[in-house]
């Protein structure tokens, strides 16, 4: 590197042996001669001090150990864009041209080159200059009129250092709507409002692992006028406020892998009006509650979130499945990771307790709900609760049920259920035994009904194999799609009567098959 450095140095981001750091002091450090670089270094393990020498204060650190005095020769202060972009993309160097005019020869500057490289920039929509060393933007207007038709571009871990020089660059990028700037480390502008007309076109921004904090958003976010996607994630936000003017059309946020404990920390953005996907994953929260409607009713937070990731935190309580049912335009959920997951002894039993327990659930843990599944769900619960139902007051008989506000609170869907499927009759409930017996096998001879050249082929299975490893079974038997295969069983017990297997999750044994049925398959 050279000896020269840029007059405005302290605050700029440089890189030095792979390493970033923050400029916090030029300098003389008596009594070795010479300028000094004091720095912050991004990763404190490769810092020696706070900031001070000798004695004396020369800059402020956050970290104890996270300073360093360099030479300003190690520092790479970083290029502009476009040289970063010629290298990432590999434009050729200049070259020279003559042309001959009558008798005289006239040398043209990389006439030829110009054209191309001026051909290729112009068809750069979507780029990546990921730990590029962009700085800053350059000469005015070199971006404009080389490369204008950007849309989509990452500037994640690069040297940046303050939102003026972004600005520098998107104002001349008119059509750019996804930005990626994290691993960055950008100061506020004094006036954020003031750098809005260069981010006019931005939807997605993402500031991950930029230490940003909540508040710094929200004073940031006069910027983004049109903002639909904000990612946050990594950049240790506990607490969050409400933004009352501005991120009004954000329909995405991401605040994983952050330390939110409190889920009451969420209502914070329960009126983002058209929030339709929230990511929390990997924050500490253990609950999450939505008090301003009792249960069984519709909160008014979140009005129209579909998709919600609380992957990685703290759940535990069935409760915060209740509460999530508040939310009347739920479709999705992504749980993996938390306690409550770990509830049962069989990671289905779970699953099918949430189904049955939100009622407009289309997707859960990135896996479709299929209606026979939640049809399945919905009837095991109405019959694993049963019994707790009637000893809560609840009765066949409509007009004599009365259950319990605290069997209703632990149970907010238990009565639409009944409302649907009727309630549970006494030889229902007594059917939850199977559950508890032990492994058998069974001989069952399986045919295939429609297919009269098909030969009955006969198994031996146990009794907790479940329909949907059957069918497996029968894949590899029949070559057919699991996915194609309809099963059910007739009784030896009960000669003409058929059974529908329609639940792909549940052990033979929930059916009440025994020794000597026969397993019907059809597709």
């Amino acid at each position: 590197m050279s000896d020269a450095f840029p007059s405005d140095a302290v605050g700029r981001r440089i890189v030095c042996d792979g390493e970033y750091a923050t400029v916090r002091y030029v300098g003389n450090v008596p009594p070795t001669p010479g300028l000094w670089l004091g720095v912050e270094w991004d990763n404190p393990l490769r810092g020696k001090h706070n900031g001070t020498h000798d004695g004396t204060k020369y800059f402020t650190c956050s970290h104890p150990k996270g300073g360093s005095f360099i030479r300003p020769k190690k520092a790479n202060f970083g290029v502009d864009f476009l040289t970063a972009v010629r290298k990432r993309y590999e434009l050729k160097n200049e070259q020279t041209e003559e042309l001959v005019f009558g008798n005289k020869t006239v040398e043209l500057v990389g006439f030829e080159y110009v054209h191309e490289e001026q051909s290729q920039l112009n068809k750069l929509h979507d780029i990546s200059l990921r730990e590029c060393a962009v700085s800053h933007g350059g000469d005015k207007d070199d971006i404009y009129c080389s490369c204008p038709n950007i849309t989509t571009l990452n500037l994640s871990k690069n040297l940046l250092s303050s939102w003026g020089d972004l600005a520098d660059i998107a104002k001349q990028l008119e059509k750019l709507e996804k930005l990626d700037i994290s691993e960055n480390r950008i100061s506020l502008p004094p006036n954020p409002s003031s750098l809005s007309s260069a981010f006019l076109s931005l939807r997605v921004l993402s500031l991950n692992r930029t230490k940003i904090s909540w508040s710094e958003v929200l004073r940031s976010a006069p910027m983004w006028p049109v903002l639909n996607e904000l990612h946050l994630a990594s950049n240790d936000i506990t607490t969050l406020e409400r933004p009352f003017e501005h991120l009004q059309s954000l329909t995405v946020l991401d605040i994983s892998n952050n330390n939110i404990v409190d889920g009451n920390q969420l209502h914070a953005v329960a009126y983002l009006p058209r929030l339709n996907q929230l990511i929390i994953s990997n924050n500490k929260i253990s609950e999450i509650t939505f008090p301003d409607v009792q249960f069984g009713g519709t909160t008014a937070m979140f009005s129209a979130l579909t998709g919600l990731s609380i992957d990685g935190n703290n759940i535990s309580e069935w409760s915060t499945v209740n509460e999530l049912n508040k939310l009347k335009t739920l479709q999705s959920l992504n749980c993996y990771s938390n306690p409550l997951m770990e509830s049962e002894k069989n990671p289905e039993t779970v699953r099918q307790l949430i189904i049955a327990k939100l009622a407009n659930l289309k997707v859960l843990n990135r896996t479709e709900i299929l209606n026979n599944e939640r049809r399945g769900a919905e009837l095991d619960y109405r019959k694993m609760f049963g019994n707790d139902w009637i000893k809560a007051g609840g009765n066949q008989n409509s007009e004599l049920s009365n259950p319990s506000k605290e069997f209703l609170m632990a149970h907010p869907r238990y009565v639409s259920l009944i409302e649907r499927y009727g309630a549970p009759e006494s030889g229902e409930l007594k059917q939850q035994q199977p559950f508890a017996l032990k492994n058998q096998l069974l001989t069952l001879t399986i045919k295939c009904p429609d297919k009269p050249d098909q030969k009955p082929i006969q198994k031996k299975l146990p009794d907790s194999m479940t329909v949907q490893k059957v069918k497996g079974l029968l894949y590899r038997l029949l070559k057919v799609p699991g996915s194609e295969l309809k099963l059910s069983y007739e009784s030896s017990k009960m000669k003409g009567r058929e059974i529908e297997l329609e639940n792909d999750l549940k052990p033979l044994q929930f059916y009440s098959i025994e020794n000597g049925d026969c397993v019907l398959v059809r597709w």
